[in-house]
């Protein structure tokens, strides 16, 4: 078993951006900042390229564990995203590959005959979310790699203990990438992910977390727990936009990293915060390995966000009658 994979996905992701920030590479694709924006300069969005090109990197290293149902929808999905990163693509091209790269997972990955088709209905729609949810919550420096690092490393450390190496292994070269990337993207960021890397890894963190519930590593409820800061967030923004009546598809700046740094958190406070987050729930959710269903750890969790989530809240409220007073 080749231990050094997640090294190499680190060392190419390192060096991949390098070579694309050191030339004119960078100007090929950039963030123009607009009134949805929470950055006020120009940046690069090709960080997701040298991302996947660190992935990619550490995974042939255990070529022999990689499927065709994983790789497969994994390069569409990228390449559907970095076409959108270039010139932009229409919302139904973008929805209807990934419920196609969805139907691949779930299909090739045999869950429809495992649990029939109302099931495997239920994990592909569950698997576009994922994708979407976490394009959704990359918006603010340093977020959306931390959670890659943290959620795709707690993966990396049940399959160990489940002695699945080979998935271990796997799951560590994408966390090894993240970090490699948070070395440009931590605020200052010199580039940003892009579609090219968030939609990819939102596609990832369900399929690794199928992937580890069918081999038996884990709960079904372990990859809900373990990228909790981001579903909560994007679940939660988005059923109060759609109970009053706002279109889901519509760009806007409601969610709640981004609510705390426009009452004036720098985004260095809030990945910091969101940080410790995704560990507390990366190491509740491995320290609750072994129960079928932890109550506890949930009301915790649950009660934490809920907390957390009113204050907000509250806070802004008095932030918009500040604005308008």
């Amino acid at each position: 078993m080749p231990y050094y994979a997640p090294i190499v996905s680190a060392l190419v992701t390192l060096s991949s951006l390098a070579f694309i920030l050191s030339g004119k590479f960078s100007y090929k694709i950039q963030d123009i900042p607009n009134e949805r924006s929470l950055h006020s300069r120009p940046v690069p969005r090709m960080g997701g390229v040298g991302l996947m090109a660190g992935v990619l990197a550490g995974w042939l290293m255990i070529a022999g564990a990689l499927t065709w149902w994983l790789l497969l929808p994994l390069a569409m999905l990228f390449a559907v995203s970095l076409l959108d990163d270039m010139r932009g693509m229409p919302v139904r091209v973008r929805l209807s590959a990934q419920l196609l790269a969805a139907a691949i997972l779930v299909a090739g990955s045999g869950f429809f005959t495992q649990q029939g088709a109302i099931f495997a209905l239920a994990l592909l729609l569950l698997t576009v979310w994922m994708t979407n949810l976490y394009n959704f919550m990359d918006g603010s420096n340093g977020l959306a790699g931390g959670m890659a690092l943290f959620g795709f490393a707690a993966y990396g450390i049940a399959a160990l203990l489940a002695h699945a190496d080979t998935l271990a292994m796997l799951n560590f070269s994408i966390s090894a990438a993240a970090l490699g990337f948070l070395f440009f993207n931590f605020h200052p960021a010199r580039v940003f992910m892009g579609d090219a890397g968030s939609i990819p890894l939102g596609f990832l963190a369900a399929a690794m977390g199928l992937w580890g519930w069918q081999q038996g590593c884990w709960s079904a409820w372990f990859p809900v727990l373990v990228f909790s800061p981001f579903i909560v967030d994007a679940s939660v923004t988005l059923l109060k936009r759609s109970l009053r009546g706002a279109r889901v598809t519509e760009a806007h700046r409601e969610h709640y990293y981004q609510r705390a740094i426009q009452m004036g958190w720098s985004h260095r406070k809030v990945a910091l915060v969101e940080y410790g987050l995704m560990l507390a729930s990366g190491a509740l959710a491995l320290l609750a390995m072994g129960q079928a269903f932890p109550v506890l750890a949930f009301a915790v969790v649950c009660g934490t966000y809920a907390v957390l989530m009113l204050s907000l809240d509250a806070a802004w409220k008095r932030f918009e009658r500040g604005q308008h007073a």
